[in-house]
């Protein structure tokens, strides 16, 4: 039996095998053709009767007979030694005879036959020639249908003509379709035994009850079975499709069902047709021309013998009863046309006759049947067209065709047994034709291999192909040329696109070897209407592409490249792909397949080259398969990548693809079956960790899930289509017990009923590891609901049960609130119309492990805690509650868990129902919220609730809202149980421990908003408010907010009256009321008789009014996850502030009447007080009253009018004002629209700040503004920006303010003012002595401020910036610098002065005595050079004490008059004598810098301006007598500088301070300058940073330091130290007596240098800087024991260093501390409470920096302890720390007992914005941002 007996088709893996004689001509035609061949070739046929007969002899008798008489008994004995021995004649006689080709074909199909079929001899006058071969659809016609003219029949004559060709027609079906074939034994003819596929609709339009379900079969009780072919037609109905099409991959059986089905017709069991018809699109390719559709039935299937007109016409007619099948839709070359409609005599392509009976516009009403591949169905087909999947085998029907197969057999029982237990093999069988191949590759090998063995040599589907191939020839090897020769005509056809050959195309031979071996089978083609040829095909394609890779794998003369470049992956978009499928799907596939090492020896044998050769090319394949692992795949492309990694049984690549997967593994719209599924699993195997599996609108076989069986690599496993239904379901509960690493299952969107439902019900309580379970949109019902949820309980570690979009009933959800009452891992029930969600906490047994993993937790939880129940959350939400409904709801949660939440929002319980709940809420134990919203509640209702929760001891807060259907009841909760986090809890009780009488009280805030209140509402209000229980009510009233109602003034005031009854409330909202101004005046009496009102805002124009108490110690954290302070208290330090009141009144019309009695109702308020009023406008005449009424209101403090449009008078009518009332202290109009005047509580003698600015102001305003002001004694600072003085107003303002008492700023900024006002201004400064500072801009800032002293100024300081001072001006500048009489100092910043003008300025100042200081900023300072700076020096008319010479700044000190020297004397002390360069500019600097006192020189570049300019510079030096400090930083001035420096600073005995920073100096110039150094005894400050001195210039200062007695600062920063210099270095530092200041950070010192310096401190040691140099916990605590108790340290810095258990603490303490830091320490909270107490030993402690270490809260809460304890302290910086919002709380709580005003910057410490600005908003003292902020 051959391999393709059944599935056989070229193209596809589904067709049967023809019968061998069913296309045969006449055996006896036949037999005298072989005879007629073999009498040429008498010899060889005598050869081989020796060879074959050796016994018997030929007799003389025979030698008489004539040749072909003897040929003919010749042949005779031959064919009756048996089958084996014709078999082997036929073989040779192809192989060595030059035999016909279509004789050679007819001659290899019989070779199996009896010997009855050939007579023993024929006739010669038979046929001589062989009619040509029809396709077993086609039949060769005598005529063609349109040659005959078309006569007329009668109706009688047309039904008998019909009927006729309708019995032909079935005949004709039936005998070419009989599914006959070989059995295993050769010689027997047995049935077929069908076995129908899984057919799965998939369109809406499936026909009766067949939408989306799987196609059952219908088994017969005979031999044999059959699917009810019925269910593929809608007989019932006119409307429903009449085309389907059958989708299935390769394999799956698409030909064998139709040519099923064509049987079944033959057979009468459909009845329903009468006529049927079977194409294929293989052959109707081949047709070149235009066909009607007449000739489409006749001439290309079966005409008719007689009347075909005739016979058209009925089929017309009868067309619903027509049945035309189209097979391989995929192979279709041409596009179907969909705009092409055609009559019925029309002809057109046949691609187009397809078209038009799919759309109805041929034979109207016809049934059409199509198969195709998945792929983009053609545009052609209607969009109603039903669509049929096709599946394969599953398990069951795997064991039924095997055990048919096998039946009678002893192996049977061994084949079934081994395949349950193998699951690869399996996982082949499951497709049709591999399963039809492993049986008979199966019963090849049994005889001759154990059954395990047998199975093993199958472990793939090349391997299988392979053993197939083997099979074909069992006692010889296959010849290797053949195999190749093939190879290389299947690699061609592919790729070309051919299936079809002709003799032309295939070598005689191997035509013969294909013919002989079934390889290849033959069949007559039409190319057009009367021409036929024999056309050649591989028995179906998969073969073809088996053969493609062989030749690819085994052909030296294909190179690597050309084989690397087949190893490709397919997508197969289901709706994105073209519709016609490639030819190349499983190429890929075998040349994978033929890369395992397995098949090397084969390979090896075909290609005659050794396995390494084999092994090369094999190596080739897995790295491109390699390189595609590595790479991100499309979900078609990974599956096909991973059935090629399968195929090549690579451990490491498979390891390699499975690694690189991604850990979220989605797949989207494309089908998958079993193999797939599996091949995927497998790879999965050889991960290390689980994934995500999700498969999101996949058409999926129904028992694809079982693949999944035993796969431990999936971690959530994701289903979402609605192809999945009870089949699919009933396969995944057998997988989802397997899958030990299972934590999430979906399965969306499906169309699993009831029955699906109970396998995974009884399947999911075997799944112990569920963690989430999904069955949304799966269209349940209360029965299937209620049976999911029964398995809750069986699920100890299910976090979420989602059901929604499902459908159930009001008493299925009461029914699922029992079982979350009842089932105690329910934490929360989540309903909303079809949304149903299940929220569980996690098991008893994970809690325990979490508590052993952190036992320092467990110790701070009070038993009472870890006895805490559970907390059950319900939202029911839009659920079609009614009244009845509640009373079940209330009794089965009366004796439920406590209730965090219960939603009842959106349902229908009216006024009854809320009123119910509201009375059973003390008894239902709610911990956070109930909402009743949108219940249809009325204003009787409201007074209900509110009757029914008044003495609800639980009760937080009330919202009620009528218009928004709001109703919301909020709990308190105690501080454990917020945010559900007692863990959380039992932390903040042990960070701060709170005793009993420090937990909250019960408070309650209250919101009635849009609810028709009236003022005879009021009353009633009150009391169902608790007005009249107060004093002994359960909850304190907080917030009561009554807005957005109508009780008008009448109400309000009625209120007003009743407020003291509803106790200390901290705001009351009446906004929206209706309400005028005798509310207003109404509430504004409350805040006398009200202690709690601080605040009374109202606002007209929105109608706000809002009444608040004091903010500040309240609410620090509200809404976050710390309880409020108690109701009624205040924290410590916030009752010793004084804390204003204010009245806010915006956008009211206000009068003197008005404004008369609104300052009447507040003489009775206490203070302080501010009062905000804005109106539209403010009169005089009002403004006037305003004046004369706040004198009356002592308590005052602040009074602001505020978007109030003011006169032009206002400004004197408030200036005026200022002297009448003493305890004025701020006055400002600005822009005559706001005006803020300021008071203080007492009469104090303090300065008065008046402010105009822009207020339009002139010269012409001068004199009236200065005489308004000058009542006033104390003015301290004036405002006039943004005003219209101008150069005249400037001179006017300093001639009058001579006469007013200004003492303090003058600000003119944006006034206009030019450089002539600046220069008058320079003029006038000597008659001007109260002028202490000016600072003039005219930049883009224009700032000009003047500053008054109240007495003569001791010095001028005169600032001018952006001036732009031209040559002209610079004499107007010298003499108004030269009248000055008090020493002035001159900063001209960016003035447009240059070097020239600079030097006129210089020579011509000329001030009587005293001194000028004159600094010059401009960008050429830096490069004018040294030299030209000095040369500008010489030209000074006074003495120069001090010069700076910076990048862009150069700073002279001048003193006046200056003495005449002897410049001689300096010339020699200088070494320059007369005749020597420069000498003329040395005796003019000797004779102005000979008195110089300091030089500092920055950025200074030497080396550029030569060295005569260095040498003349440091010569100058030693004659300097009088300079004391020398400052050389950041310049270079290379080895000849610092060698002329050195010998410089030689002669500078009496230098004090030597500062040389950042020069480069290097260890050989630090040699040279301590040699220098040993001669400045005097010297006191020595700075050195920054100069890479390294060990030995260290081992030099070391060595000079006692030589420095007077020493008292030394820098010897970031030099390179290590860590024995730095001790050498220490051990001189202890002879340093005098020493105040030691920095030597960022040096590798080490503790080895901490040691040493603690071992000797400087006694008089004030700042101590070691920061980054690699200290220790050793070294740091020996500093700390050092500095313990030192009587002069101010500031310590050991920032940088590594002192996490080293942390220097003091027992005695240091007095004068005032700054530490200890910045990037790594200080965790245990180092910080020692750290904490040692800083309350340190009373004069300033700032504090601890940012970028490791605190958190513990070290939080030991600071806040510490904070008020340190009157001095100024700033704390925690930055990026670990400090959370309790934390900050903690500290905010030691701020509040602090008086002083210390900053805690607190950025980048695990606290969210939004808590850190409520936090900020109630201490400001809390700095979060990342810059500076003053509080």
């Amino acid at each position: 039996m051959t391999p393709w007996s059944i599935y056989h088709e070229p193209r596809d893996q589904d067709q049967p095998l023809m019968d061998p004689f069913s296309h045969q001509p006449d055996s006896r035609s036949l037999w005298s053709w072989l005879v007629s061949l073999l009498s040429k070739h008498q010899e060889w046929l005598s050869a081989k009767m020796q060879f074959f007969l050796p016994t018997v002899e030929v007799s003389s008798s025979d030698e008489a007979l004539d040749v072909e008489q003897r040929v003919t008994q010749q042949l005779s004995k031959l064919h009756a030694q048996g089958p084996a021995t014709w078999q082997s004649l036929v073989h040779s006689m192809c192989m060595e005879l030059e035999v016909p080709l279509e004789l050679e074909v007819l001659l290899l199909s019989t070779s199996g036959c009896d010997k009855d079929e050939f007579p023993g001899q024929l006739g010669a006058d038979e046929e001589s020639q062989l009619e040509p071969l029809l396709h077993h659809g086609l039949k060769h016609p005598p005529q063609s249908c349109e040659s005959s003219p078309c006569p007329k029949y009668c109706r009688k004559q047309q039904l008998e003509l019909a009927n006729k060709y309708l019995e032909l027609l079935k005949a004709f079906v039936h005998q070419h379709h009989d599914s006959k074939c070989w059995g295993p034994e050769e010689t027997l003819t047995t049935h077929q035994y069908y076995i129908p596929t899984i057919l799965q609709w998939s369109r809406a339009t499936a026909p009766l009850d067949t939408q989306e379900r799987t196609i059952k079969r219908d088994f017969k009780t005979e031999d044999g079975g059959d699917v009810d072919f019925q269910d593929l037609f809608n007989f019932r109905t006119h409307k429903g499709p009449r085309v389907t099409v059958l989708l299935g991959k390769a394999g799956m059986g698409k030909t064998t069902l139709v040519r099923r089905l064509c049987q079944t017709w033959a057979d009468g069991q459909l009845d329903h047709f009468q006529a049927l018809f079977l194409f294929e699109f293989r052959q109707l390719n081949l047709i070149k021309g235009f066909l009607t559709l007449r000739q489409l039935l006749f001439d290309l299937y079966l005409s008719p013998e007689s009347g075909s007109d005739a016979v058209f016409q009925y089929l017309q007619e009868k067309a619903n009863r027509v049945l035309l099948i189209f097979d391989g839709l995929d192979e279709a070359l041409h596009p179907c046309s969909d705009k092409e409609t055609l009559g019925p005599d029309g002809a057109a392509s046949v691609h187009t006759l397809f078209s038009n009976l799919c759309r109805g516009t041929l034979l109207p009403g016809c049934w059409v049947i199509t198969t195709s591949r998945p792929g983009k169905l053609p545009t052609c087909l209607p969009r109603e067209v039903a669509v049929v999947h096709m599946w394969g085998f599953d398990g069951q029907r795997v064991e039924e065709y095997m055990s048919h197969f096998f039946s009678g057999q002893p192996s049977k029982e061994m084949v079934l047994e081994e395949l349950r237990a193998n699951g690869r093999l399996w996982s082949m069988c499951a497709v049709p034709a591999l399963c039809q191949i492993t049986c008979l590759c199966l019963h090849h090998l049994l005889p001759r291999t154990p059954m395990d063995q047998s199975a093993a040599l199958l472990p793939t589907v090349t391997q299988l192909y392979l053993q197939m191939l083997l099979s074909l020839s069992p006692c010889e090897d296959l010849p290797a040329g053949s195999l190749l020769g093939l190879g290389e005509v299947a690699l061609g056809g592919l790729d070309s696109g051919k299936v079809i050959f002709y003799s032309r195309d295939i070598p005689p031979a191997l035509m013969a070897f294909g013919t002989t071996h079934s390889l290849l089978t033959s069949f007559c083609t039409c190319t057009s209407p009367g021409y036929w040829e024999t056309g050649y095909a591989f028995t179906h394609l998969s073969l073809q592409e088996f053969f493609a890779a062989l030749y690819l794998m085994a052909s030296p003369l294909v190179d690597r490249d050309t084989l690397t470049g087949h190893v490709t992956l397919n997508s197969h978009w289901v709706l994105r792909t073209k519709g016609r499928v490639g030819l190349s799907d499983k190429l890929p596939t075998f040349l994978a397949g033929l890369a395992s090492h397995t098949c090397a020896p084969f390979l090896s044998h075909l290609a005659k080259r050794n396995e390494a050769w084999v092994s090369c090319r094999q190596a080739a394949v897995v790295q491109v398969l390699s390189k595609l692992a590595t790479q991100k795949l499309t979900g078609p492309k990974l599956v096909e990548l991973c059935h090629c990694v399968a195929e090549t049984q690579e451990a490491e690549l498979a390891t390699l693809t499975a690694q690189g997967l991604p850990y979220h593994l989605p797949f989207h719209n494309f089908p998958l079956n079993f193999a797939d599924l599996a091949a995927l699993t497998g790879i999965l195997g050889h991960r290390a960790d689980p994934l995500h599996l999700e498969f999101e609108g996949c058409l999926l076989e129904p028992h694809c899930p079982e693949a999944l069986i035993g796969c431990g690599g999936v971690e959530s496993l994701s289903f979402k289509s609605r192809k999945c239904g009870d089949a699919f379901a009933e396969a995944l509960s057998r997988s989802l017990p397997t899958m030990k690493s299972l934590q999430k299952l979906r399965l969306v969107g499906s169309k699993v009923t009831a029955r699906g439902i109970s396998y995974l019900v009884q399947a999911l309580p075997l799944c112990q590891q569920l963690e989430e379970v999904s069955l949304q949109d799966n269209q349940l019902k209360d029965p299937e609901v209620l049976d999911i949820v029964k398995v809750l309980p069986c699920l100890p570690r299910l976090r979420k049960l989602d059901l929604s979009r499902n459908s159930f009933s009001v008493s299925t959800l009461l029914h699922l609130v029992k079982v979350a009452v009842t089932c105690h891992t329910v934490r929360i029930l989540q309903v909303r119309e079809s949304d149903l969600v299940f929220l569980l906490s996690p098991p008893m047994e994970t809690t325990a492990e979490l508590w052993s993993r952190v036992p320092d937790l467990q110790e701070n939880v009070s038993p009472k805690t870890e006895a805490q129940g559970r907390i059950l959350t319900l939202r029911l939400q839009k659920c079609r509650l009614k009244v009845c409904d509640v009373k079940v709801l209330i009794d089965m949660l009366r004796e439920g868990p406590h209730l965090e939440e219960v939603d009842l929002s959106e349902n229908h319980l009216e006024d009854e129902g809320c009123r119910l709940l509201a009375e059973a809420v003390p008894q239902l134990h709610i911990t956070k919220k109930l909402d009743l919203s949108d219940n249809g509640l009325s204003m009787v209702g409201v007074a209900y609730v509110l009757r029914a929760v008044d003495m609800c001891w639980s009760l937080a807060e009330l919202r009620i809202s009528l218009l928004h259907k709001t109703v919301v009841l909020m709990f308190a909760q105690e501080a454990g149980e917020q945010d559900g986090s007692w863990e959380s809890a039992a932390l903040l009780h042990s960070l701060s421990p709170l005793e009993a009488s420090e937990l909250p009280s019960s408070s309650r805030n209250i919101r009635l908003t849009h609810c028709g209140f009236q003022a005879k509402h009021v009353k009633a209000l009150y009391k169902a408010l608790g007005g009249s229980r107060r004093p002994h009510h359960p909850g304190q009233l907080c917030h009561l907010d009554l807005s957005s109602n109508a009780l008008g003034d009448h109400g309000v005031a009625r209120l007003a009256q009743l407020l003291p009854g509803l106790g200390p409330l901290q705001s009351l909202n009446l906004s929206k009321n209706g309400s005028s101004l005798d509310a207003v005046l109404s509430l504004a009496q409350c805040m006398a008789s009200l202690s709690w009102v601080f605040h009374l805002d109202i606002s007209f124009e929105n109608q706000n009014i809002l009444l608040t108490g004091d903010k500040r110690g309240r609410g620090i954290l509200a809404g976050g996850p710390f309880p409020d302070p108690p109701a009624g208290t205040q924290i410590s330090g916030f009752s010793q502030r004084c804390i204003p009141r204010s009245f806010c009144l915006k956008e009211c019309p206000l009068n003197p009447l008005s404004l008369t009695r609104l300052f009447h109702s507040l003489e009775a308020c206490p203070g302080p007080l501010e009062i905000r009023l804005s109106c539209e406008a403010l009169s005089d005449e009002s403004l006037e009253t305003l004046l004369r009424c706040f004198p009356q209101l002592p308590q005052l403090s602040l009074l602001q009018l505020s978007q109030t449009p003011l006169s032009p008078r206002s400004p004197w009518l408030l200036a005026g004002a200022l002297p009448l009332c003493p305890r004025g202290q701020k006055l400002e109009i600005r822009s005559l629209n706001q005006a803020t005047l300021h008071f203080r509580l007492r009469e104090e003698p303090e300065g008065v700040y008046c402010g105009f600015p822009d207020c339009g102001l002139g010269p012409e305003h001068v004199e009236q503004l200065c005489w308004s002001l000058g009542q006033c004694e104390t003015l301290s600072h004036l405002d006039l920006d943004a005003n219209l003085m101008g150069n005249e107003g400037l001179s006017s303002l300093l001639e009058h303010l001579q006469q007013t008492p200004l003492s303090g700023w003058l600000d003119l900024s944006h006034n206009g003012i030019s450089q002539e006002g600046a220069l008058s201004l320079v003029e006038t400064l000597p008659s001007n002595p109260r002028i202490q500072e000016a600072l003039v801009n005219l930049g883009p800032e224009q700032r000009f401020r003047l500053r008054f002293s109240r007495q003569e100024a001791s010095g001028v300081t005169l600032r001018l910036s952006h001036c732009h001072l031209r040559p002209e001006h610079v004499p107007r500048l010298a003499a108004g610098l030269s009248h000055a009489l008090q020493p002035m100092e001159l900063t001209l910043t960016e003035c447009s002065l240059d070097l020239t003008q600079l030097m006129v300025l210089l020579s011509w100042v000329k001030p009587p005595a005293g001194v000028l200081g004159i600094r010059v900023e401009e960008p050429w300072v830096g490069r004018a050079g040294v030299l030209a700076l000095l040369e500008v020096c010489a030209q000074v008319s006074g003495h120069i004490t001090e010069i700076s010479i910076a990048e862009t700044q150069l700073w002279l000190q001048l003193e006046f008059p200056r003495k005449e020297e002897d410049p001689q004397q300096a010339l020699r002390l200088a070494g320059h004598g007369p005749g020597t360069p420069y000498s003329c500019l040395v005796t003019q600097l000797m004779e102005t810098c000979g008195r110089l006192q300091q030089l500092s020189l920055s950025q200074v570049n030497l080396c550029n301006e030569g060295i005569i300019s260095s040498q003349l510079l440091l010569s100058l030096l030693p004659a300097l007598s009088e300079l004391r400090t020398f400052r050389f930083s950041s310049s270079q001035f290379g080895e000849e500088g610092t060698r002329m420096l050195v010998a410089a600073l030689e002669g500078m005995r009496g230098l004090k301070r030597l500062q040389l920073n950042e020069n480069s100096i290097g260890h050989t110039g630090c040699c040279h300058l301590s040699q220098a150094l040993r001669a400045a005894g005097s010297l006191e400050e020595l700075g050195l940073s920054q100069n890479q001195i390294g060990d030995v210039g260290a081992q030099h200062i070391a060595a000079t330091l006692p030589e420095l007695p007077e020493l008292r600062k030394i820098d010897l920063s970031r030099n390179g130290i290590s860590p024995a210099a730095g001790a050498q270095l220490a051990e001189s530092l202890m002879l340093c007596q005098h020493l105040e200041v030691l920095m030597l950070g960022y040096n590798t010192l080490g503790d080895l240098t901490a040691l040493q310096l603690a071992q000797g401190l400087p006694q008089h040691l004030k700042v101590l800087h070691l920061p980054g140099s690699h200290l220790g916990p050793e070294g740091a605590l020996s500093l700390g024991r050092a500095l313990d108790g030192h009587p002069h340290v101010e500031e310590i810095n050991l920032a940088e260093n590594s002192l996490a258990d080293g942390v220097p603490h003091f027992c005695k303490g240091l007095p004068q501390l005032r700054r530490i830091s200890l910045l990037f320490c790594k200080i965790d909270d245990q180092t910080a409470k020692r750290l904490a107490t040692s800083f309350m030993l340190c009373p004069a402690l300033e700032e504090i920096l601890l940012s970028w270490n490791l605190l958190g809260d513990e070290a939080a809460a030991e600071l806040a302890q510490v904070l008020p304890r340190m009157g001095q302290l100024k700033k704390v910086d925690l930055e990026k720390n670990q400090i959370t919002a309790r934390g900050a709380w903690l500290l905010l709580q030691g701020l509040a007992q602090e008086a002083g005003v210390p900053i805690i910057c607190l950025w980048n410490n695990p606290i969210t914005p939004d808590m850190a600005q409520r936090l900020q908003s109630q201490e400001p003292r809390l700095n979060f941002a990342f810059f500076d902020q003053q509080p």
